[in-house]
């Protein structure tokens, strides 16, 4: 097993723009996850706290979380937390809320308990064929005062994810943020993880020259600057405006590679960890999160 390299040692352009993956974690966050993510010489990290699937939530492991908690510290390993898929603040169906808000501050406290900087959430649609305005209520009735909790200075921030654009999503692109910060009265602790194939699928048309660097200002148009943490590095493989959210390997989809070297030269994403959600297992993930480095060095 290859070890992360010391932190000291990194590029400037490494540490503009750490690349690494989504790991996996069962049997033991430290161990197993960290280990995933040496092996992939990544520089970044998003795990799963819970089952994403699911309700279910676990306590954790006091030791694998020091463990990992003062890994990621020592060696400089920006950290991320997704939440559970299920999550849906715009349900109509008053369990699915109830159990999303258990859920959602299970997610946020065990991201602070791991040192995580970011907790990803999805942004969920408007169930039971209610107007946007209706369910958007609801997510500020709902989520609003899961982010006031969000008073400790270790706290993760909250990073809405927008979907593919699939049904009645309530945010998939990217002026669609507006009125989902509008709801939540733009709290602090808000911020954005950009999902490059949700946004392609949804219309953005990131592979046609300058499309990367229109759909970025559009975002800072939208909700400022400063408000994106985290990239969601995915191509696609289904075409662009085709509503589907199927991750394809950097390269092998039709976003393409110079879309995401345009990406990394953004004023916007300065400082903004990349990772990847591809397709390939561990061999496909170490030649994603190579491809990236070497893109974001330059041609």
């Amino acid at each position: 097993m290859t070890t992360a390299p010391h932190p000291d040692h990194r590029s400037a352009a490494a540490l503009r723009n750490p690349v690494g993956g989504h790991v996996p974690v069962a049997g033991g966050l430290a161990t197993v996850g960290l280990g995933y993510a040496r092996e992939l010489a990544a520089e970044t990290v998003q795990v799963f706290v819970a089952n994403p699937r699911g309700w279910a939530t676990p306590a954790g492991n006091p030791a694998q979380d020091e463990a990992f908690r003062e890994a990621c510290a020592a060696e400089r390993l920006p950290a991320y937390v997704h939440a559970p898929y299920l999550i849906n603040f715009g349900s109509h169906t008053e369990a699915t809320v109830e159990k999303s808000v258990e859920s959602l501050r299970h997610s946020l406290r065990r991201g602070r308990e791991i040192g995580a900087l970011g907790v990803v959430v999805h942004t969920g649609s408007a169930t039971g064929g209610r107007p946007r305005e209706v369910a958007l209520a609801q997510v500020r009735q709902y989520m609003l005062p899961l982010l006031d909790e969000l008073t400790h200075d270790d706290d993760p921030f909250l990073l809405l994810e927008s979907t593919a654009g699939q049904g009645s999503s309530l945010c998939s692109r990217t002026w669609d943020f507006g009125p989902y910060f509008e709801a939540l009265d733009a709290h602090p602790k808000l911020g954005i993880c950009l999902d490059t194939c949700h946004v392609f699928a949804a219309g953005h048309d990131l592979a046609e020259p300058g499309g990367a660097k229109q759909t970025l200002d559009l975002l800072v148009d939208t909700v400022g600057p400063g408000r994106l943490k985290l990239i969601h590095a995915n191509d696609s493989k289904e075409g662009v405006g085709e509503r589907k959210d199927r991750h394809a390997n950097i390269g092998a989809g039709h976003i393409g590679e110079e879309a995401f070297r345009e990406l990394l030269t953004h004023p916007e994403t300065a400082g903004v960890p990349l990772v990847i959600e591809t397709p390939g297992g561990k061999e496909g993930h170490a030649a994603d999160v190579a491809r990236l480095k070497e893109l974001r060095t330059g041609p």
